[in-house]
């Protein structure tokens, strides 16, 4: 297999611009003692153009995804931009080749301007939106039928190279599992069968949800202004490979699907409530169209692709939230006083179901090291279903709607563990007070920031 698709090498009309400029500095510093003032002077002129370019190349961005979008129903996952744009995107895209030879030319373009853009803000645009033209060159590629191996897609798409631990670095969490839950048959089944005594049945499951979402919402709101009008909508369906979806409207308004598919258990409803709702999905692009679209004008943020390196901040960010809203053990004392009680379950089995949640945590990262055996052709699907079962602790139903996942949405399995554990470790960096912690999960919504911005170095 290939890697990652070649982006074009500048033209040659890009080669003499870029040596006429070098040249017209040097002569410009041998000329004259004035000459430091008039390279400064000429290094503002030629950053002010370098972001007009820049902008172009971000408006021309919004019709390229939507024109992506003709190829993959999916690709573009929310978009509020003008009608116009997708009206026009619709009736005459171009081709898949025309689009990722656009894409590639478009990186190589800002990998020229970069280097004469002095303001911040300007740069963190450049480098946020070269991601976006790298994962939409990446993704065409993939349309067109090309495959890379899982960690060089996983790069090209999100814009950072997952660091994988084999699957037996995760055997010592199982044996520990093992002293909670002893007894006959594998720990899978043991596990899978304990946490289905927490079922909710289904004719209280709205209550439930409505009743987690509302505290995730409250408890973002006593660190974040959200607009006034700001709301959602939410709705059960069925026959999805996800557990939950926000599907962004715009105008700081989501729409929220929880999948009934399988059972839901009672552990869910704070995950989901703050995954999809607060501080997660839906803060995250009311931050985004607010600050980035709204304050700052960057327009290419009025549209959301599925597969670029925002997804790894979007769930990343949305998996840490659940912590950040419910520190310590506040999610099992809710849980307990509010939620077991609506769903009509023993509180009393609360504080043990907590405990074996939070020990199953650490697995998440055994689920990218499957994905990419299976994907790389390391091991055949029914291997797959039953390292699934072993490492993610699930039942046969269970592993195949989670490979179902895989197979369908491939190396975006990494945003959800990796995500995590960057954004976890950046805003938890140093042990930092609440009011720290809620200010840099803040600027992680709300800024252009890339995955590998969080490494804490």
């Amino acid at each position: 297999m290939t890697g990652l698709p070649r982006f074009r090498a500048a033209s040659p009309f890009q080669a003499a611009a870029a040596l006429a400029i070098l040249l017209c500095a040097g002569s410009a510093t041998a000329q004259s003692p004035n000459a430091p003032q008039h390279s400064a002077a000429q290094a503002q002129d030629e950053s002010s153009k370098a972001s007009l370019a820049l902008a172009e190349l971000a408006r021309t961005f919004l019709s390229l995804a939507l024109e992506v979008g003709t190829h993959e129903a999916e690709y573009v996952d929310a978009y509020y931009g003008p009608a116009s744009l997708k009206a026009a995107a619709d009736s005459a895209p171009r081709s898949r080749k025309d689009l990722q030879k656009a894409a590639e030319a478009a990186v190589v373009r800002i990998d020229a301007l970069s280097p004469a853009l002095r303001a911040p803000q300007d740069q963190a645009r450049a480098r946020a939106l070269r991601g976006f033209y790298r994962a939409a060159a990446t993704r065409l590629a993939m349309i067109g039928g090309a495959r890379f191996p899982f960690l060089d897609e996983a790069e090209g798409l999100f814009g950072i190279r997952p660091d994988l631990k084999p699957l037996s670095h995760y055997d010592d969490l199982l044996a520990r599992l093992e002293t909670l839950l002893p007894g006959p048959g594998t720990l899978a089944a043991r596990v899978d069968a304990f946490q289905d005594r927490y079922v909710v049945a289904k004719d209280r499951v709205p209550a439930v949800m409505k009743a987690a979402i509302g505290e995730c919402r409250r408890r973002t709101l006593a660190h974040f202004d959200l607009p006034a009008d700001e709301s959602f909508d939410m709705g059960f369906v069925t026959d999805k490979p996800w557990s939950g979806y926000n599907y962004y409207k715009g105008a700081f308004h989501s729409r929220i699907e929880i999948n009934m598919d399988l059972p839901a258990r009672v552990g869910r409803a704070v995950d989901l409530g703050c995954h999809e709702g607060y501080p997660g999905h839906h803060v995250l692009n009311i931050m985004i169209e607010r600050t980035l679209v709204g304050q700052r004008g960057w327009k290419e943020y009025q549209v959301n692709p599925l597969y670029s390196p925002q997804s790894l901040i979007a769930e990343g960010s949305a998996n840490y939230g659940i912590d950040l809203a419910f520190p310590g053990e506040e999610q099992l004392a809710f849980e307990r006083d509010v939620l077991f009680p609506l769903a009509g379950l023993d509180p009393a089995g609360a504080e043990a179901l907590w405990k074996v949640r939070k020990a199953t945590e650490e697995l998440g990262g055994a689920r990218m090291t499957i994905a990419k055996m299976y994907l790389d052709g390391e091991v055949d699907r029914a291997t797959a279903l039953e390292l699934l079962k072993t490492y993610q602790l699930v039942s046969a139903e269970r592993a195949e709607q989670s490979l179902g996942f895989i197979e369908h949405y491939r190396s975006y399995v990494i945003n959800y563990h990796l995500g995590r554990t960057l954004v976890h470790d950046y805003v938890e960096r140093g042990a930092p007070d609440e009011a720290t912690r809620w200010e840099r999960m803040r600027h992680v919504l709300s800024d252009a920031v890339l995955p590998t911005d969080l490494l804490v170095r």
